[in-house]
């Protein structure tokens, strides 16, 4: 295999990788679009691998092949386990590897190319290698800090240090000034210093996020880990990782961008580790009233008097695995004759997509899963709404208090239905901190409980 021919692959597989980005933007096309992906990356290991070890002795190719075989064989164990409910820890993990890759990939190319003193270049270079090391260093610990907060074995509260945008500041100039040490002196200690700093600064910049936030903060991470992989790409001279990380790159940094409009959120303010925000997170002492509680068989008899019901999911749906029974729900009521529709939101579960996957497992069919501004306008011609573990999504707070620490968020109005049912475990304020109205008003009913013995609940007394 010659170099025409490996350029060639890496010409098929970078035109795969953006089928597949194209493809995953629909639900039809979704499972198609994963294919695609997986093919370009197989064809690019290929190749990446012949380029590598055409001239190499045997034993370099078998200690490949060992650390291939052990990481897939941890990744395999480690994807047959995990149920959908973990998968926004899991893919913040997966980020942190990319990170710490990078990381060892800049050090040990610095290391390896120390006698390049004086050549033509060597500055670019040199930058290529502390900027890769910077990304991938902020990457790992950020991404760790993610996993924490989603796998709930930290607070998801925002750290709120003294004067922490000076932190955030004084880590970014502190590095400016060692990058311009690194280049003229030709040194490792300032990229092992600043390496200690993007550590540092990494942790922060995701430990200040609150975890309202969190699914904005998933994809970000996945923007990050795409420029440290571009990075490593441009310090290893490898042009198909460049063009994969700088699509993954701009691919997740423009759904931040969508997300955090669907959050009503500042782009730059969510980034910089929560800026503007002053970490309140509750009105959960707010005296809202007494909510009214209902049992399965008078959700029954309200599904089915109702000629339209829209079911808005949220992560207890996730938690509950109780997507097959909601489809289940949704195939019965649709044989009565009932217009179901679901109403997602955009932040909806704690990553991108994440309700939509749960659906689409399920089976339920694509074209009654819609949008939030889909469905927005047709809550006041519902008979029912099912709020099936959402809560900072449906939250009224966000649109009539502008006190509220999700003021002006754009949330589902399930609130204008005629009646609506909402699934939870408990009365507790939702993972933003944040208490709901909606629970307390006197179109609203509360049926407490598992979501997916509730929701089985209903289905025997139809």
């Amino acid at each position: 295999m010659d170099i025409a021919l490996i350029q060639a692959a890496y010409i098929v597989a970078a035109l795969l990788f953006i089928m597949s980005l194209a493809g995953l933007s629909k639900h039809e096309t979704a499972r198609d679009g994963n294919v695609l992906g997986m093919v370009g990356m197989g064809i690019a290991l290929v190749a990446t691998l012949w380029l590598s070890l055409r001239d190499a002795v045997w034993s370099a190719w078998l200690l490949i092949a060992v650390a291939m075989v052990i990481g897939a064989a941890i990744g395999i164990a480690r994807a047959r386990k995990v149920e959908m409910t973990g998968m926004p820890e899991l893919i913040a993990m997966l980020h942190s590897f990319v990170g710490a890759a990078a990381v060892l990939v800049g050090i040990n190319t610095f290391v390896a190319t120390s006698d390049l003193v004086g050549v033509e270049g060597e500055a670019v270079h040199l930058v290529e290698i502390f900027l890769g090391v910077f990304i991938g260093a902020v990457t790992f610990t950020g991404s760790i800090v993610a996993f924490l907060k989603l796998s709930a074995r930290i607070s998801s509260k925002p750290l709120m240090l003294p004067a922490r945008h000076w932190l955030n500041l004084t880590a970014l100039v502190v590095s400016a000034g060692l990058i311009v040490w690194f280049v003229t002196a030709h040194s490792i200690v300032p990229l092992l210093v600043m390496t200690a700093i993007a550590l540092a600064f990494g942790w922060h910049l995701v430990a200040s996020i609150g975890g309202g936030d969190m699914p904005v903060v998933v994809s970000m991470l996945n923007s990050y880990s795409g420029w440290a992989a571009a990075a490593a790409g441009f310090m290893l001279g490898n042009d198909l990782l460049i063009v994969t990380g700088a699509l993954v790159g701009s691919s997740g940094a423009y759904l931040s961008y969508i997300m955090c409009k669907a959050m009503n959120r500042s782009f730059v303010s969510v980034i910089a580790g929560g800026f503007g925000s002053d970490g309140a997170v509750s009105n959960s002492d707010v005296d809202y009233g007494d909510h009214r509680e209902t049992n399965a068989a008078e959700v029954a008899d309200l599904l089915k008097n109702a000629s339209t019901v829209v079911i808005t999911p949220g992560y207890g749906m996730a938690v509950a695995q109780a997507q097959y029974p909601v489809a289940d729900l949704t195939s019965k009521l649709r044989e009565r004759g009932v217009d179901v529709r679901f109403g997602i939101h955009p932040v909806a579960g704690r990553l991108p997509g994440h309700m939509n996957v749960l659906l689409a497992e399920a089976k339920v069919p694509y074209d009654i899963v819609l949008e939030m501004d889909e469905v927005n306008d047709d809550f006041p011609d519902t008979d029912v709404v099912l709020v099936i573990g959402a809560n900072d999504t449906v939250n009224p707070a966000a649109a009539e208090d502008p006190t509220s620490p999700i003021a002006g968020m754009p949330v589902l109005q399930v609130w204008n239905a005629k009646d609506v049912v909402v699934f939870k475990r408990s009365m507790n304020a939702g993972y933003a901190g944040v208490q709901n109205p909606l629970f307390f008003r006197d179109n609203s009913a509360m049926l407490f409980g598992d979501a997916k013995e509730r929701v089985e609940d209903i289905i025997k007394a139809l």
